[in-house]
């Protein structure tokens, strides 16, 4: 089964050797995805709220560039830092899945540069298209 990377416009280079998303046989997987801005920074340093509509927004991108919608999310993976911004994150997850919601599992754990608060990774069932 041959596999497409799919690398939203506008995105920039990843500090790792991975890509933003891949789609095979109707299956988009989005990697874990962290709010970094342009420069590969750290985005909204503190700021729950922030890094998770950023991480969610960065999530939509893949998506849509593979032809999906957030409505085709069928799985999130979730890694917070401290549970004290599990209601921030929830929140603003909730925006962006208002009706059924995706299976999805969250852990507490350390990320790669100490002031991201949180990751997401996606799987997404589009459809062979």
């Amino acid at each position: 089964m041959p596999k497409t990377v799919i690398t939203p416009p506008g995105t920039g280079t990843p500090i790792a050797p991975f890509s933003p998303g891949t789609l095979a046989d109707g299956v988009v997987y989005v990697s874990g995805t962290l709010a970094f801005d342009k420069d590969n920074n750290v985005a909204h340093v503190g700021d729950a709220e922030g890094q998770t509509r950023q991480v969610l927004e960065t999530i939509k991108s893949v998506i849509e560039a593979a032809g999906g919608v957030m409505d085709d999310v069928t799985m999130n993976h979730i890694f917070l830092t401290d549970w004290a911004n599990y209601q921030t994150i929830n929140k603003v997850y909730a925006e962006y899945f208002p009706g059924d919601k995706p299976a999805r599992y969250c852990i507490q754990c350390g990320l790669v540069k100490p002031d991201f608060l949180v990751e997401i990774a996606s799987v997404a069932h589009i459809g062979k298209k």
